[in-house]
């Protein structure tokens, strides 16, 4: 796992971002926990859950690489949509069983943690919207 350092030169690339480290923490969870799904929600919860979390760190880096703050936050913006459609699958998987109480706590915790970092990141380039 990499980690930013602290000095504003050492941001380099988006793999520098904390929240893009973050989020491809929250991927590398989210694949894990539904390798236990049932095999018929392979092309179902299980596909969608995974492209909505591969999402986030993907928009993250995307907007990064945009020259401009108008299109960095939009890509921000759409990072958010993608954490919200997370957060709503997890919620359906625990309430089907097929994810404990225990393995949804740290995930929606992490993605409130990724959501306020992508609200501070938006707020320094200017943008009001949430």
């Amino acid at each position: 796992m990499i980690r930013e350092r602290m000095d504003s030169e050492a941001i380099r690339s988006y793999q520098d971002l904390i929240v893009w480290q973050k989020a491809i923490d929250l991927v590398e969870a989210v694949y894990k926990r539904t390798k236990k799904f049932p095999k018929d929600e392979l092309y179902g919860l299980t596909n969608q859950l995974r492209r909505a979390a591969v999402s986030i760190p993907s928009n993250i880096a995307e907007g990064h690489a945009r020259k401009a703050k108008a299109e960095y936050i939009r890509f921000l913006s759409i990072t958010q949509g993608s954490r919200a459609e997370v957060e709503t699958q997890l919620l359906i998987a625990q309430r089907l069983g097929y994810l404990t109480d225990e393995e949804v706590t740290p995930l929606l915790s992490l993605l409130n943690e990724i959501n306020r970092m992508v609200c501070t990141i938006k707020k320094r380039l200017g943008s009001s919207a949430p």
